[in-house]
């Protein structure tokens, strides 16, 4: 606490030594950006607190990122960075208070019981990984299953798309981590290195290459399949030398919801540690500012009216994706997501991605997680 003194009786033009007395009182200590202001006629002004957000350009987010909508108290200062930019710069030096992150090694860190971030449980990516396979055109690899004995590549062990799409091959199609043998390196160039410390599973072939690219390798018959949540750049560029494992793969990926009920978190919102310590009440109003843009876009996906998003049948496909995955069709908190939670972080340890099994209830602060679950007006 600090101590301000009013001054009481006075007019606009009087001048502090004409002023006969004054009235102490206190307010609470004033956070990073916020900036107080006292006019004679005992009025305080208090700016909102300024934070600084880093993320990619997302349609659900939009509405809050541009300022249509705001969080309560917040000045939020938006970064549109590139994915794996934002994701280096902030788990490296968290240079900006609030970020979007990859899940994968955001529970990696909290498996090293890490409070240098703290994750709110909105999900701004979610994507199916059995499209993040590919092969060669003539590769004779047609199916997962004939991965087995097969040599994969991966950016980085801790990717979040690689710890889904590995815990589908063990888990549903049956291959052991053992029976694979992994080579991790840039997907399009070569140098590219694991963020977070590993632990690899004895007996598990893993194999850092930082000479060359994983498209490169492929091309070379040094690794048979790439699984990446980038594609390799022929593939980006429509070209055929390299394909998809599964062309059909939403077939084969909504047959897996409908089976599993997993629908894949790629990344998560995560907070400086210390920033949310010192202003927990943030982690809360954000989250209800961005559940509010992801409404409006679901809402502006389903119009018909008019095309909202720049393709044909665009609420066609957004209806589909209600029919299948009910009316919330991109659902943030905790329990909307047990079931996939709870798989990734089945996956994560089994995996050594995590240190040891981290618990759902781990993952977000209770300041969240229980105005979710008991807060009712």
């Amino acid at each position: 606490m600090f101590w301000i003194r009013r001054w009481v009786g006075a007019k606009k033009s009087d001048k502090p030594s004409s002023l006969l007395k004054e009235k102490v009182f206190t307010v609470s200590k004033l956070g990073r950006g916020q900036i107080l202001a006292l006019t004679f006629s005992g009025v305080i002004v208090m700016s909102k607190l300024i934070v600084t957000f880093a993320a990619s350009d997302y349609e659900h987010m939009r509405d809050l990122t541009r300022g249509d909508i705001e969080a309560e108290g917040i000045d939020l200062r938006y970064l549109n960075l590139q994915i794996e930019e934002t994701f280096f710069r902030f788990i490296k030096f968290r240079e900006w208070d609030v970020s979007e992150m990859s899940f994968g090694k955001y529970i990696a860190l909290k498996s090293q019981n890490d409070d240098s971030i703290v994750g709110i449980p909105v999900f701004p990516s979610r994507v199916f990984r059995q499209s993040s396979l590919f092969v060669l055109p003539d590769s004779g690899i047609n199916e997962a299953a004939d991965l087995r004995g097969k040599r994969i590549g991966i950016p980085e062990w801790a990717q979040t798309a690689s710890i889904y799409t590995r815990g589908w091959l063990v888990h549903d199609i049956g291959i052991p981590l053992k029976e694979i043998e992994w080579l991790q390196g840039g997907v399009n160039s070569a140098g590219r290195k694991e963020k977070v410390e590993l632990n690899i599973p004895k007996g598990v072939s893993y194999t850092p290459r930082q000479d060359k690219s994983l498209t490169q390798m492929l091309f070379d018959g040094e690794i048979d399949c790439v699984m990446s949540a980038h594609p390799p750049t022929p593939v980006e560029e429509g070209e055929n030398t390299i394909v998809h494992l599964y062309p059909n793969y939403r077939e084969i990926e909504e047959q897996y919801y409908q089976d599993t009920g997993i629908f894949p978190i790629m990344h998560v919102i995560a907070i400086r540690g210390d920033f949310f310590r010192e202003h927990p009440w943030v982690a809360t109003n954000l989250f209800k500012a961005f559940e509010e843009a992801k409404n409006r876009a679901m809402f502006r996906c389903l119009e018909m009216t008019a095309t909202r998003v720049p393709f044909a049948w665009c609420f066609d496909a957004a209806q589909q994706a209600k029919n299948l995955f009910g009316d919330d069709f991109f659902p943030y908190g905790v329990e909307k997501n047990r079931k996939t939670l709870e798989a990734f972080l089945q996956y994560g340890f089994e995996q050594g991605v995590c240190r040891r099994k981290v618990e759902v209830e781990e993952l977000f602060p209770e300041e969240v997680t229980r105005m979710l679950t008991d807060f009712h007006v």
